[in-house]
């Protein structure tokens, strides 16, 4: 056998294992593993395995993951993310259509704290899910809004899906947290005028709430205070050059757990919960990290990479050409595979292309991430929507992906928006970090 031949078979074999439903890592283990071993030696795919966990796993910059998971879990625990949703709320829950914009200002505030979609659909899913059904919201409205406002969670800074790019790419975490900043709040704002043009189009969908008075407003505004600071200490600190992206998450955990212990809205036993699903959250995805870096040897030793880069050029199509194409792939594939898991086997593939097509890595690393989002909500598979599904168990599931599918075309606009400006994704790691 030729090795692109056992390179395209270990590329059929971890389909297979995925659609066997066995996890990603130990799929990912298994095929670089046996490939290295059959394309070099039983050596040096040992040698390898043992290398790779070992220099990934005693990497400084994956301090990262697990603190702002921690960050995360506690703003959670505290209640800290339903204060958030509480100030969006008071300030535009009159308007019709408010509660579903509140949904998702909220979501985008938590994002800045868990850097993780699920957890952002679940949170704030069990906060506003009852509040919308109360004043008479449409569930597809509502659910779609949840399932969609959650996708923010890997886009805006801290996000999981960038230092995971990062480290397979070899490229800064700090330039990408800056490069998000700006598509997350363009998609956030896109996302709250979609609801506005559903609600003006069919107003029954989203009643106004009651108005809130100015006392309301600054109550729920300050009580919001506290973890609006730290998100701004935190990300400001990345952005100003204070911290580093490592010590900017350890400052965002230790504030937030000290804010926790002074309001006595955390105890022992929340901190041990929140801290044991950090550590379940982060042994995952660095499983999935170590098994990559398997994953990458036995696709340069066959040689997939290369074939597929001089079929694109056969192709004629131009740079811009090549670009839609993989982010296409990356569309259909979001319909059956998970986020993190797409990024671990297609990065190996398609990051020597656009390196050689002269693309931004940064720039191509918020598309992929945008489009890795467009996944979460994409039938058959879409884990947010099966997570608004775990909270609002009386609503078909069917009205979910119905309610989704508005936010869905948008993204598109967003990444159409961000290949025609790629300034919007660059103009802040140019200017802050040179």
């Amino acid at each position: 056998m030729t090795e692109a031949t056992v390179g395209l078979l270990g590329i059929l074999s971890l389909f297979i294992l995925l659609a066997l439903r066995i996890p990603v890592a130990f799929v990912m283990f298994i095929v670089g593993f046996c490939g290295i071993w059959i394309l070099d030696s039983f050596r040096a795919a040992k040698s390898l395995l043992a290398s790779e966990a070992f220099t990934l796993a005693s990497s400084p910059e994956l301090v990262v993951i697990p603190l702002f998971i921690l960050m995360g879990n506690v703003a959670s625990q505290t209640g800290m993310s339903r204060k958030l949703y509480d100030a969006a709320y008071a300030i535009v829950g009159q308007f019709r259509g408010g509660l579903a914009s509140a949904t998702v200002i909220g979501c985008g505030g938590f994002a800045a704290l868990s850097g993780s979609s699920v957890a952002s659909a679940l949170t704030i899913g069990k906060v506003a899910l009852g509040q919308m059904e109360r004043f008479k919201y449409n569930p597809r409205l509502s659910t779609g809004v949840v399932a969609a406002g959650g996708t923010l969670g890997i886009l805006i800074p801290p996000s999981t899906g960038f230092v995971i790019y990062a480290i397979l790419t070899e490229q800064s975490i700090g330039r990408l947290f800056l490069a998000g900043v700006l598509p997350g709040l363009l998609l956030l704002t896109l996302f709250v005028a979609t609801v506005m043009f559903i609600c003006w189009l069919r107003p029954e969908y989203g009643p106004a709430g009651p108005k809130s008075s100015l006392n309301e407003k600054m109550r729920s505004l300050l009580g919001a205070g506290p973890i609006v600071g730290i998100i701004l200490l935190t990300i400001g600190g990345i952005y100003g050059g204070l911290f580093s992206p490592v010590e900017a998450a350890a400052v965002g955990a230790g504030a937030v757990i000290t804010i926790g212990f002074m309001s006595r809205t955390l105890t022992l036993q929340m901190l041990w919960h929140a801290a044991r699903d950090s550590v379940t959250t982060t042994a995952t995805v660095m499983l999935i990290l170590i098994a990559a870096h398997l994953i990458n040897p036995f696709m340069a030793l066959s040689h997939i990479p290369t074939t597929v880069g001089e079929y694109m050029a056969s192709l004629g199509l131009e740079t811009l050409g090549t670009l839609i194409v993989i982010l296409l792939i990356y569309m259909v594939l979001g319909c059956f595979l998970e986020g993190f898991a797409m990024l671990v086997l297609t990065l190996p593939i398609f990051f020597p292309i656009i390196l050689e097509l002269g693309i931004d890595p940064i720039w191509f690393g918020v598309l992929v991430v945008l489009t890795l989002e467009m996944g979460l909500i994409s039938p058959p598979v879409g884990i947010n929507v099966f997570i608004v599904k775990s909270v609002a168990r009386e609503i078909p599931l069917s009205d979910i992906f119905r309610g989704v599918l508005p936010f869905w075309f948008v993204m598109i606009l967003c990444i159409a928006l961000l290949i025609s400006f790629p300034q919007i994704v660059l103009m802040l790691p140019n200017a802050m970090i040179g």
